[in-house]
């Protein structure tokens, strides 16, 4: 430094003693700098106060010297520390040079300046507050020092600001969120401690609204929740969990609408209970506000609702999300757009439009939630009248439909994906059948899950999807226009037990082609798929519908053994006791338009034809076909089924069969059909099992009674109206013609590998 240049009103003595690299000679220039001030102030000569704090800077604290710099700042204190409470007419001048040197790359000058600021604030105190972000950026860059006397320092100095802030009523909290905002996101731990302790001072000062402002950092705050420090985690779910007591509090002044996109984005394993948590307490006490974000909702917490033991907490808070959202949809939701509008918007009001709820590329969460203060949506949401919102409906089956898509989505998620497709099949039909076409695939794929749980969920969407009225108008081409009456009809009768819509029998074709495509499915899980859905959907329409689609089947093998299946289902089945007692007297011309569609597309199988015949007590009808079975070719397969039918006979559903061969007289065909099944039989245990049944058949003339005289030999369906049993059995040959033409067919490609078709 030029020690020649004027440097007045300082003394040379005290322009030596500042560049001195001795500190106590550096502190006797501070004294004598601040006695020096002491006269200026009294004076009252303002000009040349400024003018030392000027050379003390420029010449000084910013000089290229090392000891000038830190004479400088010992000097900048004194002044401050001469000024007393007229310092705050000074303070830029005096704070702008010492953060400066916050910055430099000796540790102990930036520790210097540290003690010089903390003598400057410590005299000013609340006069700082106007200069605080200048001074808040520079102590964030200090708690990051790796020095520790400097951090040592800034820590001091820190606390101190934090005093002023704490007993003070003029801290400009608009001022300082951008700021707070932007620092909020640094990776530094030290730095991430820095803020989240001033952050708890501030939501801790009763004249400081910091909840207001919570949009603008919160998620910054859950970005610091997932650090790997944890004390530093500590810290922040301290300050989360204060800011949602005063959530709680205050509900009424809370804008979740801003807030309920910050919580979705993030499923960091740290984070997740927290964000759970939150989301959790904001469905339930924002309500329908957070509807139009219930796309990002669902995204967060449907993959949670899978989680082990392990993490059972954070399970627990997603299911209650779950149902809590859930019971938000109400069939208001499935109003259109424009009567919503006009019931509940006034108007200039704006609503979130389809493509604001798009969910693209697995990103739709920021995409679509992160709306600005200031735009039409979040001025919806933050009305008074928060029934304005509309449902984003869209938007959440897209969510649904991916997960279920998804091979890696858990049971419990799926289940969850299941019954939320139901609730909006319930709650808002004519919305969700938009959607039908492109969901009815998956649903069908979904039959084939390995949890008996997600098929029954799965069938019970289906099932409503298939007799919900918003069916009925359905006009989205994907059905035949006849399809879509109210009631269907199908060759030999109508289905009127349920009101049915378009969907129903595109629901049995499809069912049906599944069953043919996956035969392990038809055979693991098709007598549990059926039986649930003649509960979900009564049974009579059920085999009515299947019936009338197996009659046109192409594939006679499949054909046989789905009419096998369903002869099973229909024969042991507890949920088909009525359609069972329905069969048993056919006295109504329905009844017997059913038994007429069962029995055409049961002539596939031979076997449940005459179980059929059994059942509706066609005792004669049915020895007339066992008659037909020496012309058929007897098979080892063909056999089984013979036995399976005889252990049938055995079975309770067939204890009235029993009793009525006491009645030899009026029962003789079925007496004759039973022992055209014996006949049937090689010697095995079946034949041993019927042969003895048989042998219990009583004598004729001794079962006579006085009052019964002998009466001429009589079948009582013969007598029914409404049944052609010599075209039923002219069906019977055609089907079975055709059976064999294919067996023939087959036989012969076998024998003959080479030939061409």
């Amino acid at each position: 430094m030029n020690t020649e240049k004027d440097f007045s009103p300082l003394t040379p003595n005290i322009v030596r003693a500042l560049n001195d690299k001795l500190y106590e000679k550096r502190k006797v220039a501070a004294l004598e700098i601040e006695k020096l001030v002491r006269e200026f102030v009294a004076q009252n000569s303002s000009a040349q106060i400024r003018h030392v704090i000027q050379i003390l800077a420029t010449e000084f604290a910013l000089s290229q010297h090392p000891h000038s710099r830190k004479g400088g700042l010992i000097g900048l204190a004194a002044c401050s520390i001469a000024l007393g409470k007229d310092s705050g007419l000074y303070l830029k001048e005096l704070i702008d040079p010492v953060l400066t040197c916050f910055n430099d790359s000796d540790s102990r000058l930036r520790y210097y300046a540290c003690e010089a600021l903390y003598n400057i604030v410590k005299v000013a105190r609340g006069a700082v507050l106007p200069h605080f972000n200048v001074l808040f950026d520079g102590l964030s860059k200090l708690a990051a020092d790796p020095d520790p006397n400097v951090k040592s320092g800034s820590e001091l100095l820190d606390r101190l600001l934090k005093d002023i802030v704490t007993e003070s009523n003029k801290f400009d909290l608009v001022a300082f969120v951008p700021l707070l905002r932007e620092r909020i996101y640094s990776n530094n731990q030290y730095a991430r401690q820095f803020i989240i302790s001033w952050i708890h001072v501030l939501e801790s000062v009763p004249d400081i609204n910091l909840l207001d402002y919570l949009p603008e950092f919160l998620d910054g705050l859950f970005q610091i929740l997932g650090d790997s420090s944890k004390e530093i985690r500590r810290m922040c779910e301290v300050v989360l969990g204060e800011f949602l007591k005063e959530i709680k509090k205050n509900p009424s002044s809370v804008k979740f609408a801003e807030m309920a996109n910050i919580l979705v984005i993030h499923s960091n394993d740290l984070i997740q209970l927290t964000s759970m948590t939150w989301m959790r307490e904001f469905i339930q006490l924002a309500g329908r506000v957070v509807l139009p974000y219930s796309s990002g909702i669902l995204t967060a917490v449907l993959p949670c609702l899978s989680y082990d033991d392990r993490k059972k907490n954070t399970k627990e808070a997603a299911s209650a999300c779950n149902h809590s959202l859930m019971k938000l949809v109400t069939p208001e939701d499935d109003e259109d757009d424009e009567e919503s509008q006009t019931k509940s918007s006034p108007p200039g009001d704006g609503t979130p439009s389809k493509k604001e709820g798009d969910l693209n590329d697995g990103g739709p969460i920021r995409s679509y939630l992160r709306i600005s203060t200031g735009s039409l949506i979040y001025s919806v949401l933050c009305s008074s009248d928060r029934s304005a919102v509309t449902l984003d409906l869209d938007g959440i089956v897209q969510v649904l439909d991916r997960h279920l898509h998804d091979s890696s989505t858990g049971m419990m998620t799926r289940i969850a994906v299941l019954k939320w497709l139901y609730h909006l099949y319930i709650k808002t039909p004519r919305k969700m059948f938009k959607h039908t076409d492109s969901l009815f695939p998956m649903l069908l794929k979904t039959l084939s899950d390995e949890s008996d749980e997600v098929i029954l969920k799965d069938l019970e969407v289906l099932a409503e999807i298939a007799s919900s009225p918003a069916g009925q108008t359905d006009t989205s081409g994907s059905c035949d226009s006849s399809d879509s009456k109210t009631e269907l009809y199908i060759p030999g009768g109508i289905i009127n037990r349920m009101l049915m819509n378009s969907y129903f029998y595109k629901f049995m074709i499809n069912l049906l082609k599944r069953f043919s495509l996956e035969r392990k499915l038809l055979e693991m899980r098709g007598a549990f798929i059926i039986r649930q859905l003649c509960l979900l959907l009564h049974a009579e329409n059920i085999f009515h519908s299947m019936a009338d689609i197996l009659l046109k089947e192409e594939d006679l093998k499949f054909a046989s053994t789905m009419v096998q299946t369903l002869n099973t289902i229909l024969l042991t089945s507890a949920e088909l006791f009525q359609l069972r007692n329905q069969l048993k007297d056919l006295r109504t011309q329905e009844s017997c338009a059913l038994f007429c569609c069962l029995y055409r597309s049961w002539c596939h199988n031979p076997v449940a034809t005459v179980s059929l015949c059994f059942l509706t007590q066609n005792y004669r009808h049915a020895y007339d076909l066992i008659q037909k079975f020496g012309d058929l070719e007897v098979t080892v397969d063909f056999l089984m089924e013979v036995d399976k039918l005889v252990q049938l006979i055995e079975s309770p559903i067939f204890t009235y069969l029993r009793l009525q061969l006491l009645d030899v007289e009026h029962n003789p065909y079925l007496i004759k059909a039973l022992y055209g099944l014996l006949m049937l039989l090689p010697q095995s245990q079946a034949f041993q099992l019927l042969s003895h049944r048989l042998s219990c058949v009583p004598n004729p003339a001794l079962m006579r009674t006085v009052e019964d005289p002998k009466a001429p030999v009589k079948d009582k369906r013969l007598a029914q109206p409404y049944i052609d049993y010599s075209e039923l059995l002219q069906h019977f040959d055609r089907v079975q013609s055709k059976h064999l033409e294919v067996r023939h067919q087959r036989a012969g490609r076998s024998e003959h590998p080479d030939r061409k078709l």
